[in-house]
């Protein structure tokens, strides 16, 4: 891998697992509609989506104040359960430290809400690693619209797009650093392949973060 001067992160299956407190949410807002059946593996599979196309995509129903609806349950229940049950993955801090180290700027674009990442960074002691965040929040449209890759590239300091490297685990991502023209890399840490990542313009496909670290000189 080259060096880049900034590396910007998906947060979802990237940077940690949020399945478990993922899949509780969804289970509490689908049971309380009666949507049953749906399995943990399809819940998973919608992560990195936005909670309304999820809903849609697990349920069928296309009604917009429907999905609002189900979002703001959501919401609420994630304020319960998911910092409590979102994990890094082993090698996530020591590669970040690794690279920060090496003087690179570090973001991350999410779907996720900006105060729930920086919530678990807070809450495990390593709040100021990453330089800046945005979240689901701060635009307007979602991933794979570039808004917040571009966004966030405007937020780093550097060379431009040729020294930024999109690193995600999702076609989502892939897609998103395609249209934002920007470097990507995909890892495996998710429910996505090989195979779905590697039809998209890529640098990398690792099977953990360790393997966007530049090579020593």
């Amino acid at each position: 891998m080259k060096r880049y001067t900034t590396y910007i992160f998906d947060f979802d299956y990237t940077l940690v697992d949020s399945s478990r407190g993922i899949v509780t949410c969804f289970r509490h807002v689908l049971g309380n509609h009666g949507h049953t059946g749906v399995t943990d593996t399809e819940i998973k599979r919608t992560i990195g989506k936005t909670l309304e196309e999820s809903f849609s995509i697990l349920t069928g129903i296309t009604e917009a104040g429907t999905l609002a609806d189900y979002k703001r349950e959501y919401v609420k229940a994630a304020d319960v359960h998911m910092t409590a049950n979102t994990f890094f993955f082993p090698e996530t801090i020591e590669v970040l430290e690794t690279l920060k180290s090496q003087g690179a700027v570090l973001g991350i674009v999410s779907t996720k809400f900006r105060y729930r990442i920086l919530d678990l960074f807070e809450k495990t002691g390593h709040d100021g690693l990453v330089d800046f965040i945005v979240g689901g929040e701060d635009v307007t449209a979602a991933k794979p619209d570039p808004e917040g890759l571009l966004l966030a590239i405007g937020r780093a300091s550097g060379g431009g797009k040729s020294e930024v490297l999109y690193v995600g685990d999702s076609v989502v991502d892939a897609a998103t650093a395609q249209a934002a023209g920007t470097d990507f890399a995909g890892v495996l840490h998710g429910m996505t392949t090989c195979e779905e990542l590697k039809t998209y313009p890529h640098v990398a496909i690792v099977d953990d973060l360790r393997g966007i670290l530049p090579i020593p000189v």
